[in-house]
C-alpha cells in the first residue's frame, strides 16, 4: 500500500508535471530533466526522488492525462443522452490534446506497463460509451469502441493543417466525424473495425 504525497511533496508533484508536460511540449522527447526542474522551480534532485527516470516522468503524464479522459468517461456514463455522451467524451479528449499535444509521448511511454494497464481501462470506459450510444440508436451498428479510439486524435489532427486557423477549428472537424457515426444516411463500411 502506498502512502500519500505529503501536501508539499504532493505540490512539487503537481507543478513537475505541468512543468514536464510544457517542456516535453516545446521540446519533444529531447526535453532535458534540469530544464524541467528549472521550469518547475525545483532542483533536479527533486525531480529524481519523484521519478527514477525520465521514462517514468514521461509515463507519468500519460498516465495523468489518460486518468482525466476515464474520469471523464466514467462520469459521462451516467448522462442520459448517450450520443450527447459520446460526443462529451469526444470534445474532452479533442480539448485535451489542442491544450498541449503530448500524443508522441504515448509511443514513447509503450512499454511501460502501468500505462498499457490504463490505456486498457480507456478502451473499456470507450467501449461502454459506444455501446451505450448504439444500444439507444445514436451511433451507426457498425461503429466499435475501436473506431473511436482510433478518430480521437482526428480533429485535432486535421485542423493542424490549416495555419493561421482559429485554436478551436477542430470542432468543425469533430461535427463532421460524429455526423458520419451516425445511422441517418449511413452506408456500410468497407472494412471491419480494427481488433484492439
Amino acid at each position: 500500500m502506498t502512502r500519500p504525497l505529503r501536501a508539499d511533496a504532493a505540490r512539487n508533484r503537481r507543478l513537475l508535471l505541468a512543468a514536464a508536460a510544457d517542456e516535453f511540449a516545446e521540446r519533444g522527447l529531447e526535453a532535458s530533466i534540469a530544464d524541467i526542474a528549472r521550469r518547475a522551480g525545483i532542483g533536479k534532485g527533486t525531480v529524481f526522488r519523484h521519478f527514477a527516470t525520465k521514462e517514468d516522468l514521461i509515463a507519468a503524464i500519460v498516465l495523468d492525462r489518460v486518468e482525466v479522459l476515464i474520469e471523464t468517461g466514467d462520469h459521462l456514463l451516467e448522462a442520459d443522452d448517450p450520443g450527447q455522451a459520446l460526443l462529451g467524451f469526444l470534445e474532452v479528449a479533442a480539448e485535451q490534446r489542442q491544450q498541449r499535444d503530448l500524443s508522441f509521448l504515448h509511443g514513447a511511454s509503450s512499454g511501460n506497463t502501468e500505462v498499457s494497464q490504463v490505456q486498457e481501462r480507456l478502451r473499456a470506459t470507450i467501449d461502454a460509451l459506444v455501446d451505450r450510444a448504439r444500444d439507444h440508436g445514436a451511433v451507426r451498428d457498425d461503429i466499435t469502441g475501436t473506431d473511436l479510439f482510433l478518430l480521437m486524435c482526428a480533429p485535432n489532427y486535421v485542423a493542424g493543417y490549416a495555419p493561421g486557423a482559429p485554436p478551436d477549428l477542430w470542432r468543425r472537424y469533430l461535427a463532421i466525424i460524429f455526423d458520419g457515426l451516425r445511422p441517418q444516411g449511413a452506408h456500410p463500411l468497407p472494412h471491419p473495425a480494427p481488433s484492439p
